[in-house]
């Protein structure tokens, strides 16, 4: 997928390849953590952008998909700029010296986000070549992922004033890190709104009306699909879905959301799955020491774990049965 995005942009953006390809690779990570405990984990097969291609639901997850494709091709746009890869980009000094607010200033360098907008719409929107509903969808979603990074944005200040004090203040907008632009757009996944057209809207140009009307109604900031999606507990080899027997579940740990601690039952029991307990041995790098000059050395650290995963009921039958074999 992160290929799509480089063969189809305009050939004179070539200077920001490496650019759109790491955001849109850390977007294919972003949406792998956010979906690692839900049954749809964002496999490989769903990460064609392309709609002629790919993705052959426009269910939410496709949704979700193009929102954070395009927020981490963005997002790494303006990063990149804010920190010098591009000649012919830097701040965003535009409003320096305006009245921002009561005791406050724009100045400072602000990140460039309206640079990594329009040149990532460039790259992004192109691989939309048809006129049809599914397209009016990408590239509402696409446009939705650019609002979340914009919307995120951070807004920092600095004080100035006689002897420390704060009678004015400086203040300029930053990118928040990428995981929050991730969370936010998590959120509306959650809430993303089902568009209804009539059957049988085609490529008229009545019917590209109709379909141009019905989005434009919808707020630019909101997740937008057509189709419901399926609930992805079975396996099915023609949607690319893997289903959700074999899936590794959360438990217990104290760092765990509300919605990781339902791992188990979301992924195995409401899908007529049982959870199986597996004691495993894990080594990992410890007591680390610096030695001059320059080399760190660590041991190697066993740690007995118990992991869980979700099996098909009568395997863990036939499993517990030869563990109490064992026993007698």
């Amino acid at each position: 997928s992160v290929n799509n995005f480089l063969m189809t942009g305009p050939k004179a953006y070539l200077i920001y390849s490496s650019s759109v390809a790491a955001g849109a690779q850390s977007g294919i990570e972003e949406c792998k953590f956010q979906f690692a405990w839900d049954r749809w984990n964002c496999p490989e097969r769903a990460l064609q952008l392309s709609s002629h291609g790919g993705l052959r639901s426009a269910n939410r997850e496709t949704a979700f998909v193009h929102a954070i494709s395009s927020a981490g091709v963005m997002y790494t746009l303006t990063r990149n700029c804010s920190l010098g890869d591009f000649d012919n980009c830097g701040c965003d000094d535009s409003r320096n010296g305006q009245l921002g607010g009561q005791g406050w200033l724009w100045g400072g360098c602000s990140d460039n986000v309206g640079f990594g907008e329009a040149i990532s719409k460039q790259f992004v929107d192109a691989l939309e070549t048809g006129q049809d509903a599914r397209a009016a969808m990408n590239l509402h979603n696409n446009e939705a992922g650019r609002k979340a990074v914009k919307g995120t944005m951070k807004r920092t200040c600095k004080c100035h004033g006689v002897s420390g004090s704060c009678t004015t203040q400086t203040c300029w907008l930053q990118l928040p890190e990428f995981r929050e632009v991730g969370t936010y757009l998590k959120e509306r996944y959650h809430k993303a709104l089902k568009v209804d057209l009539l059957q049988g809207v085609g490529n008229s140009a009545a019917s590209r009306g109709a379909i141009a009307e019905t989005f434009s109604s919808i707020s630019k900031k909101e997740l937008v699909h057509l189709e419901d999606s399926p609930d992805y507990c079975l396996e099915n080899k023609t949607l690319g879905l893997l289903g959700t027997e074999g899936r590794e579940c959360l438990k217990r740990g104290k760092a765990l959301s509300k919605w990781e601690k339902r791992s188990c039952r979301r992924l195995c029991g409401d899908c007529g799955l049982a959870v199986e307990e597996r004691r495993a041995e894990m080594v990992s790098s410890c007591n680390c020491k610096f030695h001059w000059c320059c080399a760190v050395r660590c041991e190697q650290c066993r740690k007995r774990v118990t992991k869980y995963f979700c099996v098909r009921k009568e395997k863990r039958e036939r499993s517990a049965a030869r563990k109490l074999k064992r026993k007698l």
